[in-house]
Formats: structure tokens, sequence, C-alpha cells
């Protein structure tokens, strides 16, 4: 069975060539490159072609040709949102264009200053969102609850080469379950609480839901924590659009207390209607539905 291992792949020469080429010859000249790493990975890297391959076949019930092509557009895409995130953390920010959908809903969710909720996926590149909020005055501390261990080095070069520091807290999860007390005490202060409800790893709990025809297993961490605590929750996702254009949609969800089940089945139907619209920007390259199990 293969699970995500909760890492990203990636390296710091990688992000040094990124960095490089964005800050000499721009970002359409970044992209450039990429043509080049989504070929390599397209060629050599068949365990995550394979998986990503099946998303298009039999989920999407694509032909074969067009997912095997669409593999090479995978890779390509996420490239593409690797070199977004970083040109505007380093100050390119004014060479994208932005749009906001449902915008007014973030923004009523924390008109009772309780805190909040946002779930998302990876999908499209959320963690530009931090970008959206600045443009609007969405002024809330943002905590990411993640298990995502990408590499100090890496984190720290970023942080090195960008404009403006992000000011985005992380919380990570641990088997001591110490995040809980960190998510609580987080909103305590009125601050937002940040999920990805997307990837489960071995040995976590899980719940399970049906998404594009076939049940998945999700993290059960987000969807119980979020039914319990009382607060607005809202869907949210940064999808990339053509021309350096990003589209941000915020949809309220509707929860009951302590229907964790209920929440994870909103959740899907929201992101099945992203997919709908952005099939190549889902970005999990393993065997998400125990395909090959």
């Amino acid at each position: 069975m293969a699970k995500w291992s909760g890492k990203s792949r990636g390296t710091l020469l990688g992000y040094k060539i990124f960095v490089f080429s964005i800050k000499n010859f721009g970002v359409r000249f970044a992209y450039s490159v990429l043509y080049f790493v989504a070929a390599y990975y397209f060629l050599f890297l068949k365990k995550s072609n394979q998986h990503i391959f099946t998303y298009f076949r039999r989920r999407l019930r694509w032909s074969n040709f067009k997912s095997k092509k669409s593999v090479f557009w995978s890779y390509f895409t996420f490239g593409q949102t690797l070199i977004d995130k970083t040109a505007i953390s380093a100050g390119l920010r004014n060479q994208f264009t932005y749009e906001f959908d449902g915008i007014e809903n973030l923004k009523k969710m924390m008109q009772d200053k309780k805190g909040g909720v946002l779930i998302s996926a990876h999908i499209g590149n959320f963690e530009i969102a931090e970008r959206f909020f600045a443009e609007i005055d969405f002024d809330y501390q943002i905590n990411l609850v993640t298990t995502d261990q990408e590499h100090n080095v890496i984190k720290e070069y970023l942080e090195s080469v960008s404009e403006k520091r992000s000011s985005i807290k992380f919380i990570f999860i641990n088997d001591d379950m110490s995040h809980i007390f960190a998510i609580s005490e987080a909103l305590s202060k009125n601050e937002i609480i940040c999920f990805t409800g997307d990837r489960y790893f071995e040995g976590s709990k899980f719940l399970e839901a049906e998404l594009l025809g076939k049940p998945a297993k999700f993290p059960a961490g987000p969807f119980s924590i979020a039914s319990r605590l009382k607060v607005p929750v809202a869907f949210v996702y940064v999808m990339k659009e053509p021309n350096l254009h990003y589209h941000l949609y915020a949809r309220i969800a509707e929860v009951k207390h302590r229907d964790a089940n209920g929440l994870l089945n909103s959740f899907v139907r929201s992101l099945e209607s992203m997919l709908e619209k952005y099939p190549l920007q889902w970005f999990n390259y393993y065997d998400f539905w125990d395909d090959f199990n």
C-alpha cells in the first residue's frame, strides 16, 4: 500500500534554481525550466506516475492517451505553483492578479470574534492564501495544522529570499496530542485554524467517504476537531488560472455539532466541484484510493 510519507518532494538545489531564474529572468522564464523538470518526473518517477495516471484514467475516466499526457502537465502545473509561491514571497507579488470569490463569507464568519476553522486540500496553491488576506484587511493570525515535515533547510532558504517573512504559525500534529492544546489556545485568542483535509497517513485515525466515485480515506482529525469546536468553518481554495492569475474560493460549511462524517461529506462535495473546474491541480501523487493495495 503506497501511502503519503509526510514529506513533500523537493530539494534545496531545485529551489535555488527556481529563485535564480525568477530573480534574473522572470517568472515566465522560470516556467520554461519546468519542461525539463516535468519531463524528468514523467520519465523516471514510475510510482507517482502510476498513481496520478490512475486519477485521470479511473477517477476522471479520461482516455488512455489524454491521461498519459496529463501526467506530464500535472507535474508542470505543480511546478508552476511552486514557482509562483516563491516569486510572490520574493517580492514579485505585483506580477500576479487575484480574484476573490466568496471573501465576504470569510468576513462574515469572523464577525463574532470567536476565531474559525478553514479547511483546504492539496490542490491549487493554498500556501499563498496569506497574500490574499493581506489584500482584504483580513487581520487574523493564521495557524496551519500540518504533518508535513519539509526539510528545515529549504524553509530557512525560502525565508532568507523572501521580501516579507510569513506570519503564519505552524502547529505540528504530535503523537502526544499536544497539538489539541495549541489549537484550543489559538482559538481562545480568536485566531484562525487551518487544516488540509485530504491526506491521511498510515497508522493515524481516518474517516471514509466516496470521492470521484470510489471510497477513500481522509484524516479524522480536521473533521472531528472542527465539528466539536462550535466556531464557524469554511472551505477555502486558491486555484491557479492562466496568465499569472489566481482565484480564491471561500464557502461556509454547514456544521452539526460532533458530526464529523457530515462535515467530511460536505468537504468532499466541495473538493469535487473544484476538481471538476481544475482537474490538473490535484497534487496527491500517491495511492490515494488504494487502487494498488
